[in-house]
């Protein structure tokens, strides 16, 4: 028989199945049993290891995690050196995109914090979208929201209220707002501390006319400035307050953000573009950043956790910050909860106090006022983006909004403690009669109600004052049932505790100019309203 000869086209095919054979054999042993999978898996961490330098297997898995932060599935949240983010960074476990993260492991998504002090730079990476969710105050989004037209920004939730976290410190001597008049005063423009300044400052009867600013780039050079003693005052953020103290001999804390409680709003901003293309994704940021706020709130030991994780994650990036630090940036703030952002965007019926809408409209005027703006602002519904907060489904107790302080009754010592701030208001009463008319409520309502909602950790005191005409004895009654109208107005309409309120009747004793003419006398026919400490 004849001995059959391959040709080299045969040989060639043969070659391609024998080869085509063993890749599927080995492709079905990788993915398809247990034994080829955990060989994968083992190749798989090897790889890892001589990517990162570590000798563990755990490091090394670890930081693969946190390189994958860089991916664009990933959230990126920019923040700054604050307390006020503690939710969604305790909720992530730390700052890094991680599978440890609860963002994670109960939504399937990844989160990382980009620590971005400095302003510009923190803008400058919004715009080129290197970041998707920026920090922001609404206090300071008026003077901002021109320039960043063009990428159409929008307010998604808020954060925190700052409680103690901004501050204004004064020298020797200055012991209330009126005591700043003509003085020097250091602050960062067009931040929060400016804000808080021109908040102070009305509450007080003055205005950044009545003051010499000494503009400064951050509130931390403000601190600088003041330590040398080339200002009068300053306004800080903690714990500049504290070190600020401890370097002017004398100095002292006229106000901070503990009573003036509801002026900076920490929210976070993003594209509206990108919103609408991730709606999903940003709704499950929101829940579980809520969900890590209420916690905290809630829990003494979600607390301490949160405390550890912000003094490793800041120090890391150094800023050397121990736990007990870092426990008490997070007590300088409210981590506000779902409820609290239902009341903020005017989502909860029944809600009085101080919404999203009140501060941006309010600090819109003022700064337009001041010549820090140009052209029209867009009003609240352009900019806010109440969506995911209104269609989150968060119950129970620790979600539900703060309450309003609880005063005790104020005491005798009340009606003379030191104030803080004096807001003269002329509040027209007919001869001998203390009903307010629809007038004066106008009045009071723009004069003195916003004050009194920005500073609500503070008592109010309200001074009613007479001329001299007529009866001593009737004009001390006359001029306490006055101001109890007042008091019995601001309790009615706006939901204030009758306890924050001390009311006093000075009738004809505190004149602030002559009773020989008409104009003086009227000048004296006035209400005072005093913000002081509790």
């Amino acid at each position: 028989m004849a001995k059959t000869q391959l040709t080299m086209f045969s040989k060639l095919l043969l070659t391609i199945l024998i080869v085509g054979a063993v890749v599927f054999a080995g492709y079905y042993f990788i993915k398809k049993t247990d034994a080829g999978q955990e060989l994968q898996k083992q190749g798989d961490e090897y790889v890892a290891q001589k990517q990162s330098g570590s000798n563990s297997t755990s490091n090394a898995a670890t930081r693969n995690d946190r390189n994958r932060g860089n991916d664009d599935d990933v959230v990126k949240v920019g923040v700054v050196t604050w307390g006020g983010y503690a939710g969604g960074q305790y909720f992530n476990e730390g700052f890094e995109a991680s599978t440890n993260s609860r963002f994670y492991k109960d939504y399937g998504i990844k989160v990382q914090f980009e620590v971005l002090d400095d302003f510009e730079a923190s803008r400058n990476a919004f715009r080129a979208g290197e970041v998707d969710l920026l920090w922001q105050t609404i206090d300071a989004f008026p003077t901002e929201v021109n320039g960043l037209g063009d990428f159409d920004p929008v307010i998604v939730w808020q954060a925190d209220w700052s409680r103690g976290g901004d501050a204004v410190v004064a020298r020797r001597g200055i012991t209330s707002v009126s005591d700043l008049r003509g003085k020097k005063i250091a602050v960062a423009e067009l931040t929060p501390s400016h804000s808080f300044l021109i908040w102070l400052l009305e509450a007080g009867g003055l205005s950044v006319n009545d003051v010499e600013i000494v503009p400064q780039a951050t509130a931390i050079d403000a601190a600088e400035v003041f330590k040398s003693q080339r200002v009068d005052a300053a306004v800080v953020w903690s714990p500049d307050d504290i070190l600020s103290l401890k370097a002017v001999p004398g100095s002292r804390v006229l106000e901070s953000t503990r009573s003036a409680a509801y002026i900076i709003a920490d929210v976070f901003m993003a594209k509206r573009n990108y919103l609408e293309n991730n709606r999903d994704k940003i709704a499950k940021v929101y829940e579980g950043w809520m969900k890590g706020a209420a916690e905290i709130n809630s829990d003494a030991n979600a607390r301490k956790k949160a405390a550890s994780i912000l003094a490793r994650e800041f120090t890391e990036r150094g800023t050397a910050l121990t736990d007990d630090e870092a426990a008490e940036m997070i007590g300088n703030v409210r981590l506000t909860t779902h409820g609290d952002n239902l009341n903020f965007f005017g989502l909860a019926s029944g809600y009085k106090g101080v919404s999203g809408n009140d501060l941006y409209s309010e600090m819109s005027i003022k700064y337009t006022d001041l010549g820090y703006i140009e052209g029209r602002v867009p009003n609240w519904r352009q900019i806010a983006y109440p969506s995911f907060v209104n269609n989150a489904t968060l119950n129970g107790a620790i979600h539900a909004a703060e309450g309003a302080k609880e005063f005790s009754k104020a005491s005798k010592s009340d009606e003379t403690k030191e104030a803080i701030a004096t807001k003269r208001v002329s509040i027209n009463f007919r001869t001998a009669e203390y009903q307010l008319d629809e007038n004066s409520k106008y009045i009071i309502d723009k004069e003195f109600v916003s004050i009194a909602k920005a500073f609500g950790n503070a008592r109010i005191r309200v001074e009613g004052n007479t001329d001299n005409t007529g009866g001593y004895a009737n004009n001390i009654a006359l001029s306490k049932r006055r101001a109890q109208a007042v008091a019995d107005y601001l309790i009615r309409e706006y939901n204030m505790p009758r306890n924050r309120f001390i009311v006093v009747g000075n009738g004809p004793d505190k004149p602030v100019a002559t009773n020989d003419n008409e104009r003086g006398r009227s000048q004296n026919r006035r209400t005072d309203f005093e913000l002081i400490a509790d």
